[in-house]
Order: C-alpha cells, then sequence, then structure tokens
C-alpha cells in the first residue's frame, strides 16, 4: 500500500520562490510506486491550496490563476490520522477528505524552516520529515547556532550580536565595540535569514552604518563578524537522525564577488533557462581540497548535525581561510536548497532513493515517540473548586 506524502511548501519567507523550486524537484523525484503525493502550496499569507497543477513549475508563473484553479484546505486530526479537507464546503456535497500519512516541509527561510512547520505537525501529530522545532530553531538563529557549537568545541567565528532597537538607540557604542571586537574586514548578517539575504561584507567603517540597515530591513536581530580573507566556501551535506547519520562529499561554489550572494546561488547557472534553484549553482564535486581537510570537514559535519539534535537531510556551510587551512563552520542549513540532492548524486545515492531514507528517518523517529508517555494518572482535578458559580476572586 501506498503512502500519501503531503509536500508542504511557499511560505511566509523571503526564499517562498526558491521553496516551490526545491518542492517541484523533490516530487518529480519520487518514487509514485510507493507514494502518492499530495502538494500543498503555501501562500505567503499563510493559506494552504492543493492542485494536481502544482506539479508543473509553469504553473507558479501566475500564482493568482493557479489559486483560483486550485482548492484551500487544511488538516482536521481525528482519532484515525490527520486528513486534509477544503476549506469551503459547498452543500449537498461530501467532504472529500484525504488522509495523509506524512508531512514533507520543503520550506526554507523564517515562519516555517526555523521550526514554526514543525510545531504545526507536532501539534496535528502528523509524522514529517526533516528537524525538529528545537534543532530547527537553533539551525535558523545564527547566534545560537554559534553558542551550541562554541559549547561543543566545534570551530566557529567570534561575533558582537544586537537588535534593531539597541542599535537605534546606542548605534554609537554598537559601532565602537564592533570595531574594538571584530575589526575591519566584515561582514554583516540578519541572524535568521538564509539565502544570503541582506548579507554584506564591509571592509571601512563608513560602510557600516548602511551594511547593517539593510540586515535591519530584514530581520529584528543583526550578527557581525571577522570577514575571512583568502575565502573558500566548502559545503557538505548530512543525511540521517542523532543515531546514524553520514556526510556527503564536499562541495566548492563559485562565488563571483567576496560572498556568496542570493544571485549566485540561485541564478549562477540558469543563463539560458529557469532556475533550478541551488541546482543552478556553479559548483565543483567534489571540492578541490586535499583528502584529509575534507574527511575532517565531513567528520566535523556529522558533529554538528549530532550536536543540535538534526534529523533528516542538512548542508553546512564552511568558511576556509585557504591561506592558514583553517576552517569555521559558517552555517547550517536544516532543509537545504533542492534538499541538496546534487551532493548526494555525487556520492553516490540516487535522488528517488536519497527521498526513500528521509521517509525511513521521519517514521523512525515516530515510533521512538510512540514509545514516550505523554499523560500521567493524577487526581489533581478533584479538588479543585472555585467555589459557587459567578463568584469573584475564589482561590484554591
Amino acid at each position: 500500500m501506498k503512502l500519501n506524502v503531503a509536500v508542504f511548501f511557499g511560505c511566509r519567507s523571503v526564499e517562498h520562490e526558491v521553496s516551490i523550486i526545491s518542492a517541484v524537484q523533490a516530487m518529480r523525484a519520487m518514487n509514485r510506486d510507493k507514494y502518492d503525493i499530495t502538494p500543498v502550496y503555501v501562500t505567503k499569507q499563510g493559506a494552504m491550496y492543493s492542485s494536481s497543477a502544482m506539479f508543473e513549475i509553469e504553473s507558479f508563473r501566475d500564482i493568482g490563476k493557479l489559486l483560483s484553479e486550485s482548492e484551500e484546505v487544511t488538516f482536521v486530526k481525528k482519532a484515525d490520522g490527520v486528513f486534509m479537507h477544503p476549506v469551503n464546503r459547498k452543500a449537498f456535497r461530501k467532504v472529500k477528505e484525504v488522509k495523509i500519512d506524512l508531512a514533507f516541509p520543503i520550506v526554507h527561510g523564517t515562519n516555517c524552516e526555523d521550526g514554526t512547520i514543525a510545531g504545526y505537525f507536532e501539534f496535528l501529530g502528523l509524522p514529517y520529515i526533516s528537524c525538529d522545532i528545537i534543532s530547527a530553531a537553533v539551525g535558523m538563529d545564527k547566534a545560537v547556532f554559534k553558542d551550541v557549537l562554541s559549547a561543543a568545541g566545534l570551530p566557529v567565528l567570534g561575533c558582537v550580536r544586537f537588535t534593531a532597537r539597541e542599535y537605534m538607540l546606542g548605534g554609537a557604542e554598537i559601532s565602537e565595540k564592533i570595531k574594538t571586537q571584530v575589526g575591519f574586514p566584515l561582514i554583516v548578517k540578519p541572524i535568521n535569514l538564509g539565502s544570503s539575504v541582506g548579507i554584506s561584507k564591509v571592509k571601512t567603517e563608513n560602510e557600516l552604518d548602511e551594511a547593517i540597515r539593510l540586515a535591519m530591513s530584514f530581520a529584528d536581530k543583526i550578527l557581525v563578524e571577522r570577514a575571512v580573507c583568502n575565502l573558500r566556501e566548502i559545503n557538505c551535506s548530512v543525511l540521517g537522525d542523532g543515531d546514524d547519520c553520514a556526510a556527503s562529499v564536499c562541495e566548492e561554489p563559485f562565488m563571483h564577488d567576496e560572498i556568496l550572494s542570493y544571485k549566485d546561488k540561485y541564478e549562477g547557472g540558469a543563463k539560458d533557462g529557469p532556475s533550478k534553484g541551488m541546482a543552478s549553482l556553479g559548483r565543483k564535486i567534489p571540492a578541490d581540497i586535499p583528502d584529509e581537510l575534507s574527511e575532517r570537514i565531513r567528520d566535523i559535519s556529522c558533529r554538528i548535525f549530532k550536536a543540535i539534535g538534526a534529523s533528516g537531510v542538512v548542508r553546512i556551510d564552511y568558511l576556509l581561510d585557504n591561506k592558514s587551512g583553517e576552517i569555521y563552520a559558517n552555517e547550517i542549513n536544516t532543509i537545504p536548497g533542492s534538499l541538496a540532492f546534487y551532493l548526494w548524486e555525487a556520492t553516490g545515492t540516487k535522488y528517488s532513493e536519497l527521498i526513500d531514507k528521509l521517509v525511513d528517518t521521519a517514521f523512525r523517529r515516530e515510533r521512538k515517540r510512540e514509545n514516550l508517555r505523554y499523560t500521567i494518572d493524577t487526581n489533581i482535578l478533584s479538588g479543585v473548586s472555585f467555589g459557587s458559580k459567578g463568584s469573584k476572586g475564589s482561590k484554591f
């Protein structure tokens, strides 16, 4: 019997469009002999729609038309499982409900990949692929991610962090702290965004304020860290869970500037056709680095994966100082663009096999949770009284 997998994508994020590309890629790669696939497109306003037209990327060229021809849906938990229901019930028409066995979120960025959508599935009691709430939240917040890795003895750059309000009230003091603790050149980042959105390299003090204000336009919390000179970016993917995980080969993405930009990531290889998400990025696989360094990065990647309690497939991006040989973990993508399938294909795992492994991992986690107790026997309510009906100020 085939599993009914609901693929969630879109959401209220600056990476909304990238999520659509990643999701369509994944749905096309899934084995239809094993899975019935239900696309669930989440609009930037948070409404959910489903349609068979969503298997084709061309359908998203006119979102308004697509939604007018799709059905708005919601999800309902019942005694025998979780069901997808239409929002607008028509009179005298039997409700068409679809039982969902597994949720497959292919979402990127804040308001979704940061643990928000995982919390929705947890609330429904619906098994799902990808990191749980805590690991997703840690992975999204670059400052917390650094704290967790530092505590685990893993290599990260130090940083200065602050909120938009703190900068508006005390910008001079924060700027001075940045100059003395970080120095130039430096990198300014929104703490909780991905895809290189809002990131700037700052070489002089005169450029600092503009870069901070750009980052503030995307996020309330800002992070500033030293810019690595002689920079090469190296990426590695990890697949599995805390009990059993493996790292892919390493890659080196090609940069057209001093930092890897949004355009590099999603438009770099798309000059003669539509973007293919992260698969559009120019890259060298495997990365042209010594075998010893490659093995070190793969080992660190698995340690990072376990340190934050990750699950599913992730991609970890590293900063390599090509002169000193020092390597620093830059960020983790808990639901990476294109699910990093290109790294796993280069490692010997087909995209359809990658998805099968993700499904197995999700159900392994669900079996573990089924063995946990969520209630305890208690008679605490038997002794509780608030007095007579309508009384005010009653106490236990």
